[in-house]
């Protein structure tokens, strides 16, 4: 998947306020035509309650509850039945939602390693490493339930890393960690999707996963 491309959309909790300030000064919401191309580096920045995860979970086709068209390439979401959202979610987009979705009676390690099993897409050694360059080595065989939201976030990126993707999309991923913990993470994404050529789109509310260069567009 080439392009992921937005057309005048806009959640239908904000459908009459098209001429407020929170609508008219959004770069994503109502755009004619907005493209998001692999091998993009993206932040969208955006206040709480600006809908930055509605947005996130249009993407990704968990709601529909919008006005406007997605596209992928040239394909409308909205015609996609169950098959075709488990091929885009098993090889062209992986997703780091702001919830995690770590199961916290499971280990760190094992929490990487019940999704790679299904992708076969690093060695434990490779994922031990991963988790060992966010600062985990002492915390591999750590329940997730027991360990802190910052501790919880690394362990949620390097599993959304283990599958192929065109594009990554984390929704606010590093909001704790400080910045040497979120400069170790934009290292390991960068990594891993440049190896892929793939896109990185992230949310962010002012502490953005501090990849290179990004575009930066406010919602």
């Amino acid at each position: 998947m080439d392009r992921i491309l937005l057309k005048r959309v806009l959640p239908e909790v904000f459908v009459g306020e098209e001429n407020s300030d929170r609508i008219s000064g959004s770069d994503i919401w109502l755009s004619a035509d907005l493209a998001l191309d692999r091998g993009c580096r993206l932040v969208i920045d955006a206040e709480s309650g600006s809908g930055k995860s509605s947005l996130v979970s249009y993407i990704y086709g968990e709601r529909t509850d919008y006005h406007g068209r997605i596209y992928f390439d040239d394909k409308d979401i909205r015609s996609f039945g169950i098959r075709k959202w488990c091929e885009i979610r098993t090889r062209h987009i992986a997703l780091l939602a702001q919830d995690m979705r770590l199961f916290p009676e499971l280990t760190a390690l094992d929490n990487v390693l019940i999704k790679n099993q299904l992708t076969d897409t690093f060695t434990v050694d490779e994922i031990k490493d991963m988790l060992c360059r966010l600062g985990l080595s002492d915390r591999l065989h750590t329940l997730c339930g027991r360990m802190s939201i910052g501790q919880q976030q690394r362990v949620a990126i390097v599993r959304t890393l283990c599958q192929p993707f065109d594009f990554v999309i984390l929704d606010e991923p590093v909001s704790h960690l400080d910045e040497t913990n979120n400069a170790a993470a934009a290292r390991l994404v960068e990594e891993v999707a440049s190896a892929q050529g793939a896109g990185i789109i992230v949310t962010s509310v002012g502490n953005p996963l501090a990849i290179g260069n990004p575009s930066v567009y406010s919602l």
